[in-house]
């Protein structure tokens, strides 16, 4: 295999953490690191053999659907279960009932479209909430790169005590646009459910 320079599989590290879930494409990568598609993909396999040669490291780099993303390994499966059944107890951050308020009003929706309502990267919450429960991948967007879109799960209607998402309060628009004032956007969700440890709701 041709050798490539330590410093460019680490730019591809680098850029395949920042798309999270999306992933990727070839051309995605081939564009990012200004070289031809076959290097691209020598380049992708490099990173690929160094996670799965170092075994330190809990994640490793796979292709799906037309998208390179990083991707626990499949030895770890157990582990994480064990993980996913037995969450903290820690209570749920503001970002990432921010991130779940606008996924329930407005499923299914995009990362993008998260992001660009919050104004702010929302990778981390959305991680969060999936490792909840809480929300889930609904099928993926049918235009350029194919964007996984996430909706609320029962776990979700469950602790909110909704028989299904239409009983979601109607949320106050502000200057005719929905979501338009995060903060009262904010004030209705959180009045709504009052997610409290009295109340039992609380993660």
């Amino acid at each position: 295999m041709e050798t490539i320079d330590d410093r460019i599989i680490g730019m591809l590290e680098s850029f395949l953490f920042i798309a999270g879930d999306d992933g990727l494409t070839l051309k995605n990568i081939s564009t990012l690191l200004q070289t031809d598609d076959e290097t691209a993909v020598i380049i992708a396999e490099q990173l690929r053999l160094n996670y799965e040669n170092r075994l330190s490291s809990g994640i490793t780099l796979r292709l799906y659907g037309g998208s390179y993303r990083l991707v626990t390994k499949a030895e770890f499966a157990d582990d994480i279960l064990r993980m996913l059944e037995n969450p903290t107890r820690n209570p749920i951050t503001q970002a990432s009932l921010e991130v779940l308020a606008i996924i329930a009003y407005k499923q299914p929706v995009t990362r993008v479209e998260i992001d660009d309502l919050r104004g702010v990267k929302s990778d981390g919450p959305i991680q969060t909430l999936v490792a909840k429960g809480f929300i889930m991948e609904k099928g993926r967007l049918e235009s350029s790169g194919r964007p996984i879109l996430y909706g609320t799960t029962e776990l979700f209607l469950d602790k909110f005590g909704l028989e299904s998402i239409d009983m979601l309060p109607p949320l106050v628009e502000s200057n005719d646009e929905p979501f338009g004032d995060t903060d009262l956007f904010m004030t209705k969700f959180q009045e709504a459910f009052e997610m409290t440890d009295e109340g039992g709701n609380s993660d």
